[in-house]
């Protein structure tokens, strides 16, 4: 279940994907599967050479990126998500939901 961002937040991001830029959209988040985690980011591009290239930076295999919804991406969480976030320089997206 994802929920503390605004729909505008979301528009802004899956246009972004289907524009074919890297975009970045972080929010709270529970699952039962991951009972640590309290935050995901969808890292998303509709290009998927570029966001399988963008993943191969991180170590993040192909096989990872989740394109069930039509908006190609990586989830990232945990310890993976703030190294990410922290060389892409978008802490600020985290640190919103501390």
């Amino acid at each position: 279940m994802a929920f503390g961002i605004k729909r505008k937040e979301l528009e802004n991001w899956k246009r972004a994907v289907e524009e074919g830029e890297i975009a970045f959209l972080t929010h709270y988040w529970l699952d039962d599967r991951f009972p640590n985690a309290k935050t995901v980011t969808k890292v998303g591009c509709s290009n998927i050479e570029r966001l399988i290239s963008w993943g191969e930076k991180y170590n993040l295999p192909k096989k990872a990126i989740d394109n069930r919804s039509g908006y190609p991406h990586f989830d990232l969480l945990g310890e993976k998500q703030i190294e990410i976030m922290t060389k892409e320089n978008r802490l600020d997206q985290l640190k919103r939901f501390t």
